[in-house]
């Protein structure tokens, strides 16, 4: 049985410097590493995965590119979103990458459920959704992971109060006319310390962990 993993939480942090340093900390990591989960935000940032394609770019509206490692097509990151890099050892765990992102997004839906949410995934398209009033969904949750002998990094975005306009600049996660949608229109009142508080409950009760203290 793996060590719990250590929280730490980050507060608003560059994000091609947070990169660098996840890719440092698996490249650094033995098997008897620590697993960790950075809990963070981003000032304002689009990220293209490695089999982003640049159509999906739809305008320029003065906000960075960054091409990075990870799986899946572009997003944006910003102030109001709860990031959670998950910085794993699948070896040590005993399961995959795709038993992880399906217990990453059963947290998220866990999280809204406990808010009076009924959020759904999307088959094809990772992440975790919620139903607009026509019944079409939303997305409130992407999700993108890279694997790398073993060991994740990267991990998922929760949009709690974040500006939504920058979406507008892109098709999210690859998808024309995908929808988004965020927390504070949907829960009135939530903020991001009780959005970030929820997830990691949720994250570590998925991941079969009890948190270590955070170490900053």
């Amino acid at each position: 049985m793996s060590s719990p993993p250590i929280i730490r939480t980050l507060g608003r942090v560059d994000y091609a410097t947070t990169w660098q340093a996840m890719q440092g900390f698996t490249a650094a990591r033995t098997s008897d590493t620590t697993d960790e989960i950075w809990l963070l935000e981003h000032p304002p940032v689009f990220t293209l995965g490695m089999a982003g394609k640049r159509e999906h770019l739809l305008a320029d509206v003065g906000i960075p590119v960054v091409p990075i490692d990870r799986g899946g097509q572009v997003t944006y990151h910003g102030p109001g979103q709860v990031v959670a890099y998950l910085l794993l050892d699948l070896r040590r765990r005993g399961y995959g990458v795709r038993e992880l992102v399906r217990r990453l997004e059963q947290a998220v839906i866990d999280l809204l459920a406990e808010l009076g949410l009924n959020a759904q995934r999307l088959e094809g398209a990772p992440g975790v959704y919620v139903p607009r009033p026509d019944g079409s969904p939303a997305k409130i949750a992407a999700l993108g992971l890279r694997v790398k002998h073993g060991c994740t990094y990267h991990g998922l975005a929760l949009n709690v109060d974040l500006d939504l306009a920058p979406f507008q600049a892109i098709n999210p996660c690859g998808y024309a006319g995908m929808a988004v949608t965020r927390l504070a229109d949907l829960v009135p009142g939530i903020g991001m310390e009780a959005a970030q508080d929820g997830l990691i409950r949720h994250l570590l009760a998925h991941l079969g962990e009890s948190p270590r203290a955070d170490q900053g």
